[in-house]
């Protein structure tokens, strides 16, 4: 067992960034709201506990105790815990605290290829194997080939028990006519929850959820003077409130880098881990005004060229997101000595740290050059193509 290390959290707005730093030297740390009760905390077997407050505070006696900043933290770290807190041991005890947790019931888990619920998907089926039933609802909104790369990846590779669900025309049909974006996000997380919903239905017994909820899903600290917050969270969201299955969240412990260090020790390849964020609507918030097939296809094509430059380039592991989308316009423009009337993409890479605000990455001209000719020489339904050179914010 390692030590562990409890942050009390007093709404000051750095108890996030003081226990991301204990654990970024080999030390696990937890954060609790300063309202929580001494069992609970006891709960941790912490070894030190570490008030985020300049002020006073009410010693609980349960380890050793400071005030931060007013204390050198190095000292203190040194003194009373060990650095003994590694990624492997920590997936070693979640797969035989999920085999504990689960027994001989089955577990229920919406997968999506992402980084969150690929990492969730392999680690409950190191612990659980084919009591672990995933659900992948395609729903026509994804990246290029993305369906098959998921199937083939989980099914064939890592042969986990996994139901591919064709939902194309099921969400095509529900988004017909529909340009608002926000109405878009509800259609389509609607859509979801029933599709899914129906999927597991289907695989008979199952007593739990799992969802790929990651710490920063669970807690954030907020504004000052109000604690840290506890969000009522649901990754599948609007599932009927009688449901009787238990909510399964290993990863709520994590925060992203860390879910990706899991995945690495794990076995998932660097290709999925390193992938940029994706919004779980899909296309269906990058293709601005009406979703169709055909504009589907076109994007999946602009975004699978911008993508293939930047990793010529070696890019992209620098960048933090890339994407592509369509504009509600038309362009006119000349091919194959034609005119013509065709789609207007834009063309958009950013680097953050936080996810809250980012910055422009300053491509070349050379690249920026070389990505637009491909777009318009390929892509015969785009005749127009933009660079969006906006932050975030304003930007999102």
């Amino acid at each position: 067992m390692y030590d562990r290390v409890a942050v009390i959290d007093y709404g000051r707005g750095d108890a996030v960034g003081l226990a991301r730093s204990i654990r970024s030297r080999g030390i696990y740390s937890r954060i609790f709201p300063y309202t929580v009760s001494k069992e609970h905390l006891a709960e941790c077997k912490p070894k030190l506990i570490i008030h985020a407050t300049d002020k006073e505070f009410e010693y609980t006696n349960l380890a050793h105790e400071i005030s931060y900043p007013s204390t050198d933290l190095n000292e203190v770290l040194l003194s009373h815990v060990q650095a003994n807190w590694t990624m492997e041991r920590y997936a070693e005890d979640l797969i035989l605290q999920i085999r504990e947790t689960v027994g001989r019931k089955n577990v229920l888990l919406g997968l999506s290829g992402g980084v969150d619920s690929s990492v969730c998907a392999l680690l409950i089926h190191k612990a659980v194997g084919d009591r672990l039933k995933c659900v992948f609802v395609d729903h026509g909104l994804l990246r290029k080939d993305e369906g098959a790369a998921v199937k083939a990846l989980f099914k064939e590779t890592y042969r986990i028990n996994l139901t591919y669900v064709n939902a194309e025309e099921v969400f095509l049909s529900g988004l017909k006519g529909v340009t608002d974006p926000e109405e878009k996000r509800k259609i389509i997380g609607r859509l979801f929850v029933d599709t899914f919903y129906e999927a597991g239905r289907k695989l008979g017994d199952i007593s739990f959820l799992a969802q790929g909820t990651i710490y920063p899903d669970i807690v954030e600290s907020v504004q000052p003077g109000r604690t840290l917050a506890v969000k009522s969270h649901h990754n599948v969201g609007g599932l009927p409130e009688d449901l009787s299955w238990e909510l399964l969240e290993p990863l709520s412990d994590l925060f992203k880098d860390e879910v990706r260090a899991l995945g690495r020790v794990l076995g998932l390849p660097d290709v999925l881990l390193g992938r940029h964020p994706f919004p779980g609507p899909g296309l269906g918030v990058r293709c601005i005004g009406a979703v169709t097939k055909e504009r589907l296809d076109t994007l999946r094509e602009v975004e699978a060229i911008f993508i293939d430059e930047i990793r010529k380039a070696n890019l992209y592991d620098e960048i933090w997101q890339a994407l592509a989308t369509l504009l509600p316009v038309k362009s006119v423009g000349v091919k194959d000595g034609k005119r013509v009337y065709e789609e207007v993409c834009t063309l958009r890479a950013v680097n953050s740290v936080d996810a809250m605000s980012a910055s422009i990455y300053p491509f070349t001209g050379e690249f920026m050059n070389r990505t637009v000719l491909r777009i318009l020489n390929e892509v015969p339904a785009v005749s127009r193509v933009l660079w969006d050179v906006s932050p975030k914010p304003p930007g999102t």
